[in-house]
């Protein structure tokens, strides 16, 4: 085994000889990154988790995407010849996510369930099944490099800046990214992800990427969370900053930490924006722009990627993202513990929000070094 040399997914077996369990969504690029592991003679099992049934949540006729996508895999599965498993996960999914979703949206925060989701679902009990089908590792479509370092497997950008998704797997772990393998992080475009799915003949070559958060498919946060959570959507005040009351609001859970627009207060003059919210006194509180400047960014429930300990050094020089649509920015981390830090944001932010991840870069190279959850406002 010492002579045999390492093969594409950098694991000194045969293709032939090594079991990839691939995350299949139904979507083009897990479809993909299943078919060319089987086309390259790997020993492939396709796992889907059915972790939420649209039609039933939602009550609308044929609203099923959960089960179009199922059969969708299913489909590229039998295309493909390699076995496929469907596990039920809705009350793991509904536990570990909607519930915290709901609670947290209520609570005045701007959550992410998609991190929650891999980090809680994807990346933990799936992963853990994965091993128990005695694969050698696990494959996924996500948009993200796994480079293996001097020291050990590193979590790196994507190729296509466009596409990459390292915000929402800032919490890989270490013993994680050691078992997991993204095969389409070094694709220059989605282009060439399709061009490979109709090149295999797949059925889901032409099929639309998803766009929302799965369990809320037309973008409507509020109506989910009125139906998790009756009565969530009591009326209260918008007030400025000195707590003048400004006008009446129709629920907390109806706006976001940085929302201009609906706030139904106009002719006051300048702008406001909903800098704060206080679920307890059922208070919105706008303020103008520089309002929502934030410099000082605290964090817990830190994962760290990086070679040495998290708090073995004062502070750390890095670039951070405080949301997935904006680029990384120069900060300084100061360790409070291993999992505890206050982040100080070189150049002040607008709109940073409890709820939200904060993820770190290194300054060069496009290494992700992990990141944490924003836990208290401004």
């Amino acid at each position: 085994m010492l002579d045999q040399p390492l093969n594409s997914l950098g694991l000194a077996k045969p293709p032939s000889e090594t079991r990839v369990v691939v995350a299949m969504s139904g979507g083009v690029d897990s479809s993909v990154v299943a078919a060319v592991l089987k086309d390259e003679g790997y020993d492939v099992v396709g796992v889907t988790l059915q972790l939420y049934d649209h039609g039933a949540a939602l009550a609308k006729k044929g609203a099923c995407c959960a089960g179009r996508d199922i059969h969708d895999a299913r489909r590229v599965a039998e295309a493909m010849g390699f076995p496929h498993y469907v596990l039920d996960y809705e009350n793991t999914f509904r536990e570990a996510v909607i519930e915290e979703f709901a609670d947290a949206y209520l609570a005045g925060a701007t959550p992410v369930p998609c991190i929650r989701c891999n980090e809680r679902v994807k990346f933990k009990d799936l992963l853990a099944t994965a091993k128990d089908l005695d694969a050698d590792c696990m494959a996924t479509g996500h948009y993200i490099q796994r480079k293996q370092g001097p020291a050990k497997a590193e979590l790196h950008c994507a190729a296509d800046a466009a596409r990459d998704q390292s915000y929402f797997l800032f919490s890989t772990t270490q013993e994680q990214l050691d078992y997991l393998r993204f095969p389409l992080g070094h694709l220059a475009s989605k282009a060439e992800t399709r061009a490979l799915a109709a090149q295999y003949g797949l059925p889901v070559a032409d099929k639309p990427d998803s766009q929302d958060i799965c369990f809320v498919p037309d973008g409507n946060y509020a109506s989910v969370i009125e139906k998790l959570r009756p009565g969530a959507a009591e009326p209260g005040e918008i007030v400025d900053l000195e707590g003048r009351v400004l006008g009446v609001h129709r629920g907390v859970l109806h706006y976001t930490i940085g929302q201009r627009k609906g706030l139904g207060i106009g002719g006051l003059g300048e702008p406001l924006y909903v800098v704060r919210l206080d679920p307890e006194a059922r208070r919105v509180v706008v303020g103008p722009k520089e309002a929502l400047s934030t410099r000082m960014v605290p964090l817990r429930e830190i994962n760290w990627l990086g070679d040495v300990g998290f708090d073995s050094q004062p502070e750390w020089h890095v670039n951070v993202k405080v949301r997935s649509t904006r680029p990384p920015r120069p900060a300084v981390i100061r360790p409070i513990s291993a999992t505890e830090a206050v982040v100080e944001l070189l150049n002040p932010e607008d709109g940073v929000s409890a709820g939200q991840a904060c993820v770190f870069y290194a300054p060069e190279g496009g290494r992700i070094l992990g990141g944490g959850w924003i836990w208290r406002g401004r």
